[in-house]
């Protein structure tokens, strides 16, 4: 019997009339009509749950049930209580079970009903015959019993109690010995503590799992010379807080019946574990040590536990070579699992007398060798191989294990990937997988020879692995049950052709960085109806995108079709077609025309990109209305026009916005402030016009503004000053940005400013003082004047600092000086006068290793056309991101530019380009000093250009 769930009100039970909702009677009303239909449901399953609408009350029900089924007996009578409704329109006083003739009830389960401090239900002596008790995920401390029953003895019969996720102390052991029949309790996630007697629980005779994880126990006393818990197989002792490991597991002699053990979340890191307390536990079958902290000596006594067939110790902390430990001793091993750990060297050799064993994953470790004379060939019994994420030499053609005919799944992506050897024709291996992932790292070479004798696959990934040849259509035709099949990143080419069957299994195919080519077919839908995912981005399709793809696939999520040679309009029915799409991906083809309305229609879209093409008109308001569930929208080098939105905005969980590179117009829309949890504002290069909202400052979770080469105006809103987690700030190159900076402004994790080419006016004063993460900070191009201020020396991350052509006067600050990861420094144009600060060596910068400040990893040669637009930090590249990468991570970073001026022309710099260039403008200011003792020296740049060194319409000595 399930207490849960609301019922159909109105039909289920006696009352001629639902009583007023305010009137007293209405809960008791209420939960009956609930309880009545949620009990036939859950005992009588599909039949009566189709036809229970037929009945007007609950008594019509009753009897007919009764009737229908007479020849099993009497049927148990349902409990019809309201107090047991986990119903938040329920009173407080409301949550004391009460039951009422119970006397034929078996099955009871009461949990996640928010029950607290309690009283055991009223009226549970009556449960005689009660078996099943759940009573988890409650808010239970203590046991009240009602008048006369001071145990539970009259709940002879039970065998199975759930007290999990309440908040029992140590005192319901005693309550709990009262149960003769039980076999099974759960006393996980409560309030036991410190030391635990299990002499309470001596009398439960019968009891064969016993579940205390995750209590704060620090130490158990075990009866001893006792009868009772001699039959106790299952034992879950994880998480507690145990203080001598070596200690618990010599106690656990007292079970002699103990086949399974669950100590994960535990601490036995001391090397002083000895096999001799461990002679007790040769009858334990399962040993599971995930997530505890194990010393590598554990291994060698885990032969103690010479039954253990199955062994899992993942994510233990485990350091150093395996060698030969005494786990090769527990030769019926079936089961082995040292997954996430810190195990090097190779696999011991005498893993090869473990041929019992059935599944073995090592992954995540870093494990070496050449499993071509590894012992894993030898383990005649292998079903389950797990070698990922270490450094094993594996063949592509996985010729070592041909012998091991029961092998059915394979795991060894993120190895060394060899293609050696030569297969022979006519080398067939005598195992049929099921699963094989052999992703990254190969060296080339064609897909193995060996995968055309395998009709079982369902599961195939072989990315990453620069394998050439065709794409493998005859791996779809000979596996029928294919579900899953991943050949990204490789050099595949000709064409995509279905098989002559349907793989009505197939979720997933990515063939994304290849080099098909050819139409997308347009039975695709017909062939592979069950596709959720379909990745053919990064190679040579061409042509329209078939109006099929959406009408025969109804259960696609994720299509990504960006990086192709696509043309034509994009189907204006898409969003009817494919309307539980979440990710989109058309980018950087040749649509054109205009963005369809039905896009609208995808509710649960969340990624949406269709950068880097030719479309044109506005964004449909259906669009801003319809996709409520959009978290990143990138249209950004289109030609869209027009305003962003309209006022009917209801992208609310937008986290990022790419629309650069346009044609939009007008003002930043007030709507947009609806998205809260933006991230990312990227509106560069349009002619959007007008202030800047001071709503921005409202949105906390901003990370990157960037709004470069636009017409904005006016200041810089004072509510920036809120925006503790902004990383970039662009504004370069609007022009008529005006005001002074707010000197609240000071955003601590700010790692570029861009705010060149504007009307910016006043004195720096305290803004950016403290933005200790700074590595950019570029305000050339203003009206700012004052003297530099000191505290610039406090940035100890500046690299790139610009404030040429400004109005700045008085001497160059000799903290400057104390900026050690300083390479580009322009304080040119400018009326600064004084000696030069003596340490200020630009030479010193450029020996320096900046690697670690450097905004971008991607390399892109210098840009030295003097014709180049003169703007800085405007030019942003970075590919956009695909449907497969999780929206609500961090904004899509683009990568900076720095504009250096030199001998009236402007040098562009990016990636490696920017980290490996060093130089420094001091003309036209009234400079004055010695060359020689400043120290400067005419610099060249790491195999690049020469770096640039101005000091030209200065005075000096």
């Amino acid at each position: 019997m399930y207490i849960r769930g609301r019922g159909k009100i109105g039909y289920l039970t006696g009352e001629k009339a639902e009583p007023n909702a305010k009137d007293s009677a209405h809960a008791t009303w209420d939960g009956k009509n609930s309880m009545v239909m949620a009990w036939l449901v859950n005992a009588m399953e599909e039949d009566i749950n189709a036809n229970y609408l037929g009945y007007s009350n609950a008594k019509d029900m009753w009897d007919n049930l009764n009737q229908m089924y007479s020849d099993l007996g009497p049927i148990p009578e349902p409990v019809l209580t309201s107090e047991l409704l986990s119903d938040p329109r329920l009173e407080p006083n409301l949550n004391q079970p009460v039951l009422h003739s119970c006397k034929n009830l078996t099955y009871l389960q009461l949990s996640n009903n928010q029950i607290e401090k309690v009283v055991f239900p009223k009226g549970l002596d009556s449960c005689k015959n009660l078996k099943y008790l759940d009573l988890a995920f409650n808010r239970i401390e203590k046991v009240v019993f009602p008048k006369g029953l001071d145990k539970l003895s009259t709940l002879t019969n039970l065998e199975f109690l759930d007290l999990g996720y309440n908040m029992f102390n140590n005192d319901i052991l005693s309550s709990i010995n009262a149960l003769p029949s039980l076999t099974t309790l759960y006393l996980y996630y409560n309030r036991l503590n410190e030391i635990v007697d299990l002499q309470g629980l001596d009398s439960l005779n019968n009891l064969s799992d016993l579940d205390v994880s995750f209590n704060p126990i620090e130490k158990f006393i075990f009866p001893k010379g006792s009868t009772g818990l001699r039959k106790l197989k299952t034992l879950d002792l994880s998480g507690l807080n145990v203080i001598n490991g070596s200690s618990l597991l010599q106690s656990l002699g007292s079970f002699p019946s103990l086949k399974t053990l669950y100590l994960s979340y535990s601490q036995f890191s001391d090397s002083t574990t000895n096999r001799d307390y461990l002679h007790n536990l040769t009858n334990v079958e399962e040993l599971i040590l995930d997530e505890s902290f194990l010393h590598i000596s554990l291994l060698q006594s885990i032969a103690a536990f010479t039954s253990l067939n199955s062994l899992s110790m993942s994510n233990c902390h485990i350091n150093g070579i395996l060698g030969f430990q005494g786990l090769c001793k527990c030769v019926h091993l079936q089961e082995l699992d040292l997954s996430h750990n810190n195990l090097m060297g190779t696999l011991p050799s005498c893993f090869a007398n473990l041929t019992s064993l059935r599944v073995l994953d090592v992954s995540s470790n870093k494990f070496a060798g050449d499993i071509s004379s590894s012992p894993v060939k030898s383990l005649i019994s292998i079903q389950d191989l797990r070698l990922s994420n270490n450094h094993f030499q594996i063949p592509v053609s996985l010729a070592p294990l041909f012998n091991l005919s029961e092998l059915k799944k394979f795991y060894g992506e993120n190895n060394d990937i060899i293609n050696a050897e030569i297969e022979s024709h006519s080398s067939v291996p005598k195992f049929q997988l099921n699963t094989i992932m052999l992703s990254c790292c190969g060296d080339g070479g064609k897909l193995p020879e060996f995968l055309h004798h395998q009709h079982d696959i369902r599961k195939v990934d072989l990315s990453h692995n620069n394998l050439t040849g065709d794409f493998p259509n005859w791996l779809l035709e000979n596996n029928t049950k294919l579900e899953y099949l991943v050949l990204a990143n490789n050099s595949l080419a000709g064409l995509l052709q279905l098989p002559n069957h349907s793989l009505m299994g197939l979720t997933t195919l990515d063939i994304s960085h290849n080099l098909v080519q050819g139409h997308i077919p347009k039975e695709i839908g017909e062939y592979l109806p069950s596709l959720t995912t379909l990745d053919i981005s990064h190679n040579l399709f061409q042509g329209h995108i078939p109006k099929e793809i959406g009408e025969y696939l109804p259960s696609l999520t994720t299509l990504d079709i960006s990086h192709n040679l696509f043309q034509g309009h994009i189907p204006k029915e898409i969003g009817e077609y494919l309307p539980g799409l979440k990710g989109l991906n058309l980018s950087r083809n040749a649509f054109d025309g205009s963005i369809p309305s039905s896009i609208g229609d995808m509710n649960s879209l969340e990624s949406l990109d269709l950068s880097f093409n030719q479309l044109s008109g506005e964004i449909p308001d259906h669009l801003a209305e319809g996709c409520t569930s959009l978290q990143l929208l990138v249209l950004s080098n289109n030609s869209l026009q027009g305003q962003i939105f309209s006022t009917n905005f209801n992208l609310t969980n937008l986290l990022r916005l790419q629309l650069d590179s346009n044609n939009f117009t007008g003002r930043i829309p007030d709507s947009l402030s609806k998205a809260s949890n933006l991230a990312g504002l990227y509106l560069s290069d349009n002619n959007i016009s007008g202030g800047i909202p001071s709503w921005l400052g409202d949105i906390s979770s901003l990370k990157d503004i960037i709004m470069p080469n636009n017409h904005l105006e006016g200041p810089i809103p004072l509510e920036f000053c809120r925006l503790d987690n902004l990383e970039v700030l662009d504004l370069t190159g609007n022009n008529y940005i005006s005001g002074s900076l707010p000197s609240c402004f000071s955003p601590p994790s700010i790692t570029q400013v861009h705010l060149s080419k504007n009307r910016l006016e006043g004195q720096l004063k305290e803004a950016f003082n403290t933005s200790f993460s700074l590595v950019t900070l570029d305000l050339g191009y203003n009206r700012l004047d004052g003297s530099i201020p000191t505290w610039i020396g406090r940035l100890t991350n500046l690299t790139y600092l610009t404030l040429s052509n400004n109005n700045f006067e008085g001497e160059v600050p000799t903290q400057l000086c104390k900026l050690k990861q300083l390479r580009l420094v322009d304080i040119s144009h400018n009326n600064l006068y004084g000696h030069l600060p003596p340490c200020l060596d630009v030479t010193a910068l450029h020996d320096t290793d900046h690697d670690n400040v450097s905004p971008s990893s991607i390399s892109m040669p210098p840009v030295d056309s003097p014709s180049m637009p003169p703007t800085v930090g405007s030019n942003y590249t970075s590919p956009t991101p695909t449907t497969a990468e999780a929206p609500n991570g961090p904004p899509m970073r683009k990568d900076e530019t720095v504009e250096f001026n030199t001998k009236n022309n402007s040098y562009f710099y990016q990636g490696k380009a920017l980290t490996g260039m060093s130089g420094i403008d001091l003309s036209c200011n009234k400079l004055t000093g010695t060359l020689d003792k400043a120290g400067y020296k005419y610099c060249s740049v790491e195999g690049m250009l020469e770096g640039f060194f101005s000091l030209s319409k200065g005075y000096w000595s």
